[in-house]
């Protein structure tokens, strides 16, 4: 049953305050930028894209010494600017049950399943499915709805992390803004990898660096081996740890955009998964290690390489 009974029916403005997310003052020396673009620096870890600036300021979120404020408004020093909560009415509820790995009344981790994007335009995201399964927090600070604090490529399953109070989607934000979150993943690849190693080269014009160990190599009728892998990312950058495999030479299995044209398992989908999440804990201060297995569908396809092999290989 939906925890969030007539949510659709709520309006959120009639039953709080909108609460100041940040607030920053201008100092002394700056001059010559326009709202817009200053803001999505000194808000970034507040933010959810690149983008997100913009589209707070379009949506009044952002004040200017106490008034709602344009883009294109150029700031001066001793500007008092505030990101407030937005004011927007809570998505339409998307019923997919989402397996919940860790909760709290700060935050939560789900396991997000393959082939659903986090956020976006449709209706069909992850963002849209939260309020199906989370009831609002019992905190003071809790958010109006729980909320994503990172992306995973919708063909990537794994841990997401969620925001379920302001100071959780400040406080975590920052973190993935210092680099201190650290992810790890597997993947199951084309070819026989090296035992270990990294990568250290730029995605999308972006510095970008990728360590990994190779778990396992089974010989392949169709591929001659494939490998899964454990990775460690360092960066974040978009499509970074497909981007790097497939540059080396070791496409992710099922990689539509980045694979081997005809090695696309019908209905398999991507074989990346996000199996570790390492963070503080922002109200405890708590070091939280989240992991989970990696998917049925890993194992399932290295036992049938393997079976297939010794029935078949001349």
């Amino acid at each position: 049953m939906n925890p969030w009974n007539n949510l659709n029916n709520w309006n959120p403005l009639n039953n709080k305050t909108i609460k100041t997310i940040t607030t920053h003052i201008v100092p002394e020396g700056i001059t010559n930028i326009r709202l817009q673009d200053y803001a999505k620096v000194v808000f970034k870890p507040f933010l959810f894209s690149g983008q997100g600036a913009k589209k707070a300021i379009k949506r009044g979120n952002v004040l200017v010494n106490g008034a709602v404020a344009l883009t294109g408004y150029w700031i001066q020093p001793g500007d008092i600017i505030e990101l407030r909560e937005s004011a927007e009415t809570p998505p339409k509820i998307f019923e997919l049950p989402l397996e919940i790995i860790y909760e709290d009344e700060h935050l939560a981790v789900i396991n997000k399943p393959s082939g659903i994007p986090v956020s976006g335009n449709q209706f069909k995201t992850i963002r849209n499915a939260l309020l199906f399964n989370l009831e609002r927090s019992k905190d003071e600070d809790a958010l109006t709805w729980p909320k994503p604090v990172h992306r995973l490529d919708a063909p990537t399953s794994g841990l997401l992390l969620i925001a379920r109070t302001n100071l959780a989607s400040i406080a975590l934000g920052q973190q993935f803004e210092a680099k201190s979150i650290q992810k790890k993943y597997h993947a199951i690849v084309i070819g026989k990898t090296p035992d270990h190693g990294h990568w250290d080269s730029p995605v999308n014009g972006q510095s970008a660096y990728t360590e990994y160990k190779t778990l396992e190599s089974v010989p392949s009728l169709k591929n001659k081996w494939i490998s899964l892998l454990e990775l460690w990312p360092k960066t974040g950058r978009t499509h970074q740890i497909r981007i790097h495999l497939s540059e080396a030479g070791y496409p992710i299995m099922g990689d539509k955009i980045y694979g081997t044209e005809g090695k696309v398992m019908k209905g398999k989908g991507l074989f990346l998964a996000s199996t570790g999440l390492m963070f503080r804990h922002p109200t405890f201060n708590k070091k939280m290690i989240i992991e989970i297995e990696i998917p049925y569908k890993f194992r399932s396809l290295l036992d049938r390489e393997k079976r297939r092999w010794k029935k078949y290989d001349p």
